[in-house]
Order: C-alpha cells, then structure tokens, then sequence
C-alpha cells in the first residue's frame, strides 16, 4: 500500500517553515518533493517575543498561529504543485508547530509543552487532514517529549551492526544514539544550544539572521573565561532523559555571562565563542556516552551547512567521520519535516510514536490529535 504524507516543521532556529512530501510504501519512506517558506520579520519577531511572557500573550499566540497556519498552507501548495498532486492524494499533514515553552515535569509534576499552531486553519486552507500536536501526549505520561525524533533516525540512518550517531543543529541541538550492535538500543537527548545563541548574536551586530557558514564566528578568538562560564551551566551535565529550549538558552540567560566575562571584548570573539560552546558542548555530551574513534556522526538542521562548527565537531570528535546526512540519503535541512511526516504517519495507524527510553514516558503512545479535512 503507497501512501503520501506531508511533514511540516519550523524549528527553534525561527528561520521559516520547512516541509517535505513522503511517500510511504511497505512502511519505507521516500521524500519526493521539498519546499520552504521564510517567516516575515513581524511574524519571526512575535514568535521569538512569545517565548518569553509579555502583555495580551492569548490574543497574541492566537493571531500568530493563524499566521504560520498560512505559511505552512504556502509550502502545502508548493509541495502539491511540485508533485502534480491534488489534496486528495495526500493522506495527511503532519505539522508540528512553533514551540514557545517547553517546560516538561515542573510546576505541578506534569509541566507542560506549548507549540503555537492552529491545524484547524491549516485544515481548512489545505483541505487535508491534519495531524499535530505531537509532543504532549509523552509530557502527560512522564515524559520530556522531546526529542521525538531518535526513532526516525533509526529507521532512516540506523546501520545494522554499527553504532551511529545522528546530530540535528537546529536553534538547539540534539542528538540520536543508535546502536545496533548486537540489539536495537536507540538513544537521544537534547544537547543544549544549537544556533539559537549564535544566530541572536549575528543578528543583534551583522543585521543578518546567521553567521553565514561560520565564517564571522571564524575570522574570531574564542574568550576562554567566557567559554568556561558557558560550560558551566548544569543541564549540560544533566543525564538523559533530558530537553531544553530557549526556556534556557536566551539572550537574558546569555546577557550577565556577557557582562562578567566579555565587556569591551570585540563582537566577533563573542561569536567564536558561542560556536565553540555550541561544538563542545555536543561533543562532550556525545563522549560522555560512547562516542569513539571509527564511528559515524551524521549532522542535519541549519549547523550543518555552518562548515566552521562542522570543522570544530570534527577536531573535538577525532576519529569520528563526520558529515551531513545528505551523505545518508538525506539533505540536512528535510530531515526534520520528514520526521514530522513519519510521526503523522505512526499517528494515522494508531502506532506509537516515542521511544520511552528517549523521553523517560512511562510507556510507548501514540502522538498526535488529527483534525480532519
């Protein structure tokens, strides 16, 4: 049986939305087509603001969802344009939304994940069904939800036999563990910050939304007592099951490192030196849980065309090949709207979507609510 999903994804970066159309047959998935849709500076500026409290948030949070309810219909129409396709050719969307919190297991016990989004709309504008709300399922059995991707990256990259690892460098970092040794023991976790921090930082003194392959971070001198503030911080030593996002790692969490440990200093060291807490903090994480000469990590998301934190991974990492995933079979930048397609596809046949060992759930679930067309 072939069946056509699409997956939808705008990632912690706030860059855009990314969306592939997959086709699934005999369980296997093959991206046949790919668009992007870049966010207006208005909308990419309140979803940053929703991150943090503010005045009139509901109203707000509201009127943004409709707003990337119309982005993502824009790569929905360019997907089926691109594919010769018809809405009834496509079973579903998969769409994650944009998260604005994420706070799972605080407060109360249970916490909270919040993606802002309005599948209804997108529903309605598309007229496909649609499938979101993916992470807060796993929150309500105990879980991080997050990262929801590590059992995609099995079944997409995983090598029988081999332990391989799977990096995705979107605003934060995570990373997949997937060895398949002797039996299927997938891992993943979240790292801590991917681009989220360099990316504020370029904006902020370039005006350009990201420090264009690295080369400004580059061209810099990493602040060593700035670095070893920034390593400092304990959720980098957290064990698994771990998430975080820009809860955490933001400009008011970076500001009084700033002040302390790099007044004066110029702002292209600044940058050398977030991408280099960016690389080791990865790297640190991946060797504290076996990471090795002769293995294979395999980076996606946006850092992977960043080639100075692809350079830093590969000096941290030594031994290790390092490379994108389009070396696997897939482009850096559709990994994760393929995984959202895969998850609305696990949702679509009632089957489970997280991998309890990932997310610390208290079992498998099944993710996702659909709203049909």
């Amino acid at each position: 049986m072939t069946e056509r999903f699409i997956g939808l994804m705008s990632g912690t970066s706030l860059d855009g939305a990314d969306g592939v159309l997959a086709q699934f047959e005999q369980g296997q998935l093959q991206v046949l087509q790919f668009a992007s849709a870049p966010f207006s500076v208005a909308l990419r500026a309140e979803l940053l603001a929703l991150n943090s409290a503010g005045e009139n948030e509901l109203h707000r949070a509201a009127l943004a969802a409709n707003a990337l309810a119309r982005c993502y219909a824009d790569v929905v129409h360019a997907l089926l344009q691109g594919g010769g396709l018809q809405a009834s050719d496509i079973a579903a969307i998969g769409a994650h939304g944009q998260t604005v919190r994420h706070q799972p297991g605080l407060w109360d016990g249970t916490g909270y994940t919040l993606q802002i989004n309005s599948p209804a709309l997108l529903a309605e504008l598309t007229g496909i069904p649609v499938v979101a709300d993916f992470r807060s399922r796993d929150v309500a059995a105990g879980g991080q939800g997050a990262p929801l991707v590590p059992a995609f990256h099995q079944g997409v990259f995983g090598a029988p036999g081999a332990l391989r690892w799977v990096l995705n460098v979107g605003g934060i970092s995570n990373v997949s563990r997937l060895d398949l040794r002797t039996q299927s023991d997938v891992r993943g976790w979240d790292c801590g910050p991917g681009n989220a921090l360099m990316d504020h930082w370029s904006q902020q003194h370039t005006g350009k939304p990201y420090d264009d392959g690295g080369r400004w971070a580059a061209s810099g001198q990493v602040i060593p007592a700035l670095l070893t503030a920034l390593l400092a911080e304990p959720f980098l030593a957290q064990q698994p099951p771990k998430s975080t996002g820009r809860d955490l790692f933001n400009p008011a969490w970076l500001a009084p490192l700033l002040a302390t440990h790099a007044a004066g200093t110029a702002p292209a060291n600044v940058q050398a030196t977030l991408a280099e807490f960016t690389a080791q903090a990865i790297a640190q994480d991946m060797q504290r849980h076996g990471a090795a000469p002769g293995q294979q990590l395999a980076v996606c998301g946006g850092g992977a065309l960043n080639q100075h934190l692809m350079q830093r991974l590969a000096s941290l990492l030594p031994g290790m090949q390092v490379d994108s995933t389009v070396a696997h079979g897939l482009p850096p930048l559709q990994v994760e709207a393929a995984a959202f397609a895969w998850l609305a596809h696990q949702c679509w046949h009632r089957l489970p979507g997280n991998l309890p060992a990932v997310t610390g759930a208290r079992g498998p679930r099944v993710l996702g609510a659909i709203y049909p067309a």
